[in-house]
């Protein structure tokens, strides 16, 4: 039986204190659940973000990652021009500068591993054991089609898959969600926590 961290209250409160100081999209309730996953998950193995923006939840995975020494947040995000999910939130400018000034700021730098690139590239030569699944890239169904179905062979069991925007107005998560996880004999328990 896995127990939770004797700290892991204090360990929340100082990943959502870094994630509210960041710029970007995430809920206190979603930072504070992403922060509880990535302390509590059952299994051993890599962080992985798909989909960075401007750092606002790789600083809540890499303040627990950092805090328990479970080593780094692999971050990955091509940080070009806005794409269909950040419309209206920037301009031609790449998202690349103010991501690596979001985890400076943060000082979790030293436990964020970030490649600049898309996640297919990333998963070509991928063969690490994945305990979180953060998917939160290409908002397509594509896209995030595209991702579970990379990524999720290397996620190991009692590992976790979260998805953001679910409950939003982008095809793709939702889809997916309900086709590839609750629709699959593959995984565990499912809830949803915000968006």
């Amino acid at each position: 039986m896995l127990s939770a961290p004797a700290d892991l209250h204090e360990a929340i409160d100082e990943a959502w204190a870094r994630v509210r100081a960041a710029p970007g999209f995430l809920t206190e309730r979603e930072g504070r659940f992403l922060a509880l996953i990535a302390a509590a998950a059952p299994a051993q193995g890599t962080m992985l973000e798909i989909g960075s923006y401007k750092g606002k939840s790789t600083v809540g995975l890499a303040s627990v990652a950092q805090r328990y020494g479970l080593g780094p947040v692999v971050a990955v995000d091509p940080h070009s021009a806005p794409a269909v999910t950040d419309y209206g939130h920037g301009t031609s400018q790449s998202s690349w500068d103010d991501f690596r000034a979001t985890l400076g700021a943060a000082g979790v730098e030293g436990s964020v591993e970030a490649h600049r690139a898309y996640s297919r590239d990333l998963a070509r030569d991928w063969k690490r054991p994945i305990r979180l699944l953060w998917i939160d890239g290409d908002h397509t169904y594509k896209g995030a089609r595209e991702d579970i179905d990379l990524f999720g062979p290397h996620v190991v069991p009692n590992g976790i898959v979260a998805f953001h925007d679910v409950l939003h107005s982008f095809e793709g998560p939702v889809r997916v969600f309900a086709e590839v996880v609750l629709g699959s004999n593959d995984f565990g328990p499912a809830g949803l926590c915000g968006s």
